[in-house]
């Protein structure tokens, strides 16, 4: 058994100046940048979490710019086999998450649950 649930959005931009793609992001959904010094951050500015408790994120990426989705699980590999068996494909894993490709092409991350809990109610899985 193991959960899972929506942890929030990447918005994915193929630009050169992050930092002024987060601001306007921000200023669109009226949230804060909340950037990171930390090494491993390079490449995100996290926009502030609200009560919706949704982790959203915008990320300098090399393919064309698109809006992902992340789903945050108590057991990665548990939650990777179950989209699998859904349809989906494993694309590439990426420190401790899988970047995952939807039947119909989308692509998202199953990203490991971290201290705090899940930001809104699981769905339990057999």
């Amino acid at each position: 058994m193991h959960r899972s649930a929506l942890a929030g959005f990447i918005i994915d931009c193929r630009v050169d100046h992050l930092r002024s793609a987060a601001e306007f992001w921000g200023a669109a959904l009226g949230r804060e940048l909340r950037p990171s010094a930390a090494e491993e951050d390079a490449g995100y500015v996290p926009l502030e979490k609200k009560e919706d408790g949704l982790t959203i994120e915008v990320q300098r990426v090399a393919h064309e710019s698109r809006l992902h989705l992340d789903i945050v699980a108590d057991d990665v590999e548990a939650e990777a086999r179950r989209l699998e068996n859904l349809g989906a494909r494993r694309v590439q894993m990426i420190r401790d998450w899988w970047v995952m490709e939807a039947p119909t092409g989308q692509r998202f991350c199953i990203v490991p649950l971290r201290g705090g809990g899940f930001p809104n109610p699981p769905t339990v899985w057999p």
